[in-house]
């Protein structure tokens, strides 16, 4: 049976699922209907079709009858700013995919399951574990889901990186504490030169002319999916001016003795085993660039691992932070749809 998603915010995250379920090799279980977006149907296309960091789309992009058309299948376009405003019930969708960033409270997604939609996933962790009926990161937590969920928050990109690579570890060798610093590629909270932001200032300034660290709730992610860390575990996070792909230096002190030859063993077994197509290890000589579109959660840079003593040891992760997440809620979704109580 094929899968109806209408797709809430069509910004970076927003089109980049749209195109991992248009390359997906699940792509017939799928259907996009519909999509709402404050945004001109003109912009819609002419973004959808073109992307600077992830290239043209495969397939054949268009607008007829007021419509959004992908290989000649029309898609509804909406371009209401609340839930309440469009007629998602009239649209017969499964699954709404909220990805414009507006709405992480119980409160607020609710909304949506009031105005017609039967379920949410959330391209964001929510404000709070009871905001949601699950957090789920694809290969760690994914079978919990019992398909009776009406809002399933996919995490973040960060989350869905490190929460494999730290279940490994503290499985294997135990982890008394981890700090974590997120290398991240600019977003679109940031702008291009000087101006105002109401949260931060530090987001104030050019994004593309400094490296600049701003908050992040990544430990709280990771105690939500690892509470056995819990307060063993802090983050920081440093936007730099790159377009796409970060990196997560994973800092931790281990319960056991370790040298950079375990560890490094331990994650290239995950990649080929357990966790084969969701991590990956190389100990290439890459640059951030070279993951562009690459679908994994993470990539273990081994040739980054350094162990100091016998217990301090320090790794490096890549992810491309928009396609490796994009191709994570494709995933979830193909796992939660068949388990639905229609």
């Amino acid at each position: 049976m094929t899968v109806r998603i209408a797709i809430n915010g069509y910004g970076r995250i927003g089109r980049c699922f749209l195109r991992a379920l248009y390359e997906s090799p699940r792509r017939d279980q799928w259907q996009v209907v519909a999509i709402n977006e404050p945004a001109d149907l003109a912009s819609i296309e002419y973004l959808t079709r073109f992307d600077s960091t992830h290239g043209r789309f495969p397939g054949v992009v268009d607008v007829a009858e007021g419509a959004l058309r992908i290989d000649g299948e029309p898609i509804v376009v909406t371009h209401a700013t609340r839930p309440e405003d469009v007629d998602w019930a009239a649209l017969g969708i499964d699954v709404l995919v909220e990805c414009s960033g507006r709405y992480g409270t119980r409160e607020d997604l609710t909304r949506f399951i009031q105005a017609g939609c039967p379920r949410v996933l959330l391209s964001q962790p929510g404000q709070s574990a009871e905001a949601v009926d699950a957090t789920t990161v694809f290969g760690v937590n994914h079978d919990d889901l019992k398909g009776t969920e009406t809002i399933v928050s996919n995490a973040s990109c960060t989350t869905n990186a490190v929460v494999p690579v730290l279940g490994l570890l503290d499985s294997a060798f135990g982890v008394d504490h981890a700090m974590l610093t997120t290398l991240h590629s600019v977003m679109n909270d940031q702008p291009l030169i000087d101006g105002y932001h109401d949260k931060d200032l530090r987001r104030t300034r050019s994004a593309m002319q400094s490296i600049i660290p701003v908050a992040t709730g990544l430990a709280r992610g990771v105690e939500r999916l690892l509470p056995q860390l819990t307060g063993r575990v802090q983050a920081k996070a440093i936007r730099v001016p790159t377009l796409n792909v970060s990196a997560i230096e994973l800092t931790l002190t281990l319960h056991q003795s370790v040298d950079t030859q375990r560890l490094n063993r331990l994650m290239a077994d995950a990649a080929h085993g357990r966790f084969a197509n969701l991590l990956a290890y190389t100990e290439q000589a890459h640059a951030s660039i070279d993951f562009n579109h690459d679908p994994h959660s993470a990539v273990i840079d081994g040739g980054q691992t350094l162990v100091s003593g016998d217990r301090l040891a320090t790794m490096l992760l890549w992810f491309d932070n928009e396609w490796g997440f994009a191709s994570r809620m494709v995933d979830v979704l193909s796992h939660w749809h068949p388990r639905w109580q229609h």
